[in-house]
């Protein structure tokens, strides 16, 4: 089971991520949005995905840098095993109390506002269950870091995703040891990335990014003849 879980699966999981994102887009391309609720409340979605947001985006970035950077690169700036392990606890922990806020209220505003409910799919409801879920698990697993400051548990993530992106056989016997809550919370996210692409999470490969480097904008109130 472990070696489907944390050798195959990954793959399963990335295949189904990107042929299932590019077959929605170009099958059902209406479906490719958000579903924003803003127009039936706007009360908590500023707030909550604001952040939502900033919480999840850092959280990515410091799980790309930090398990995709090779250990030789940390070596040869000075940073070592025990330091990276503080820096990961430190700023996940409080990018996963700013991203769990706003999944809070997130949450809360479609389970509670009657219109929006209504609204509402079970796949909507469900990946914010998962999230919340996922994050609850990488916030628990803080705790069990704080067991290992010397950084050696943190080289066998690492170690594990270094083998996965290479198409390397073993990778699984990396995290055979490690404490339950490391391997659910590494499962939950395989699941959510093999679910991406029947939910709204679509909806990040559209982000306007021109936006931020579009020419400003000159907007004149209409005159009175």
């Amino acid at each position: 089971m472990e070696f489907f879980l944390f050798q195959i699966f990954p793959y399963v999981a990335v295949v189904t991520f990107v042929i299932g994102s590019v077959v929605r887009f170009n099958r059902d391309p209406y479906s490719w949005r958000s579903k924003s609720s803003q127009l039936l409340r706007r009360r908590q979605l500023v707030l909550g995905s604001t952040l939502f947001h900033i919480g999840v985006i850092t959280i990515i970035v410091g799980h790309t840098i930090g398990l995709l950077t090779p250990i030789i690169i940390f070596d040869y700036i000075g940073i070592s095993h025990s330091i990276k392990q503080m820096i990961a606890i430190y700023l996940g922990g409080t990018a996963g109390l700013v991203c769990l806020t706003g999944l809070v209220l997130l949450l809360h505003r479609r389970l509670f506002d009657p219109r929006i409910f209504a609204t509402s799919s079970v796949l909507d409801i469900g990946v914010l269950v998962v999230l919340l879920m996922q994050l609850c698990l990488g916030l628990y697993s803080l705790f069990e870091s704080l067991n290992h400051l010397d950084g050696r548990e943190m080289v066998k993530f690492m170690n594990w995703a270094q083998y996965i992106v290479t198409f390397q056989r073993g990778a699984d016997l990396f995290i055979s040891d490690v404490a339950l809550v490391f391997k659910l919370h590494i499962v939950l996210g395989l699941i959510l990335l093999f679910i991406w692409p029947f939910t709204r999470l679509v909806h990040v490969f559209s982000m306007p990014l021109e936006y931020l480097f579009r020419p400003y904008q000159i907007v004149r109130k209409r005159g009175i003849r």
